[in-house]
């Protein structure tokens, strides 16, 4: 793993908040956002965007960051919401969500990514991988990682032969011939490609 030198804040407006989503590329399950404001000497070694980190690291880090963030909110938008309104909707739709139940409202909001929609009249500033530059983005990405994680393997529970314990509902070659065989699930993204064209549809 690469360490990073994470920056605290954006700006000298106060308090505020990291945004990021997890779970956009997937053919299955919620998309999840996550808002955190973290205390301005938050430090803590392994920090770093999720997807940098180990299964391991990043349920370590959730603990740390839900034990000393000043606040912090995870926030899902379901599959359904998801073909209805597309996946960009989708995802600012549960940061908005996300931010909506922090118990401190923020006076700024950074978000990792490149498109976002105005909340509250509350000025933001996108931020092309963010998530490896702030720290507040980091820790957002973890959470939105680690809660959509689990969920998914709970949901595993109920459909084991499309091995979302392992692949969390992504396009691997194991869930997509899941797919083929035992055909689509209610949680499944209608909306998205889940198989070749020219396979036959087959609906559970």
């Amino acid at each position: 793993m690469k360490k990073v030198e994470l920056k605290s804040c954006f700006g000298d407006v106060k308090p505020e908040v990291g945004c990021d989503e997890a779970g956009r590329g997937c053919l299955a399950g919620p998309v999840f956002a996550a808002a955190v404001i973290l205390p301005d000497n938050f430090d803590y070694p392994l920090l770093n965007d999720s997807k940098q980190l180990g299964e391991n690291q990043r349920n370590e880090l959730r603990e740390i960051i839900e034990s000393q963030a000043i606040a912090w909110s995870v926030a899902a938008v379901d599959n359904t919401k998801i073909d209805e309104i597309n996946i960009l909707n989708a995802s600012i739709l549960a940061m908005h969500k996300a931010l909506s139940n922090l118990k401190i409202q923020p006076e700024f909001i950074i978000v990792d990514g490149n498109r976002f929609k105005p909340y509250e009249n509350i000025p933001y500033k996108t931020i092309v991988k963010g998530d490896a530059k702030y720290k507040s983005i980091a820790a957002a990405s973890i959470l939105a990682k680690t809660h959509r994680d689990e969920f998914m393997e709970n949901l595993a529970l109920q459909y084991p032969q499309y091995g979302w314990q392992q692949n969390k509902g992504y396009p691997t070659k194991k869930h997509r011939s899941a797919i083929v065989e035992y055909g689509v699930t209610p949680f499944h993204r209608l909306s998205y490609k889940l198989f070749d064209m020219q396979l036959e549809l087959k609906f559970n």
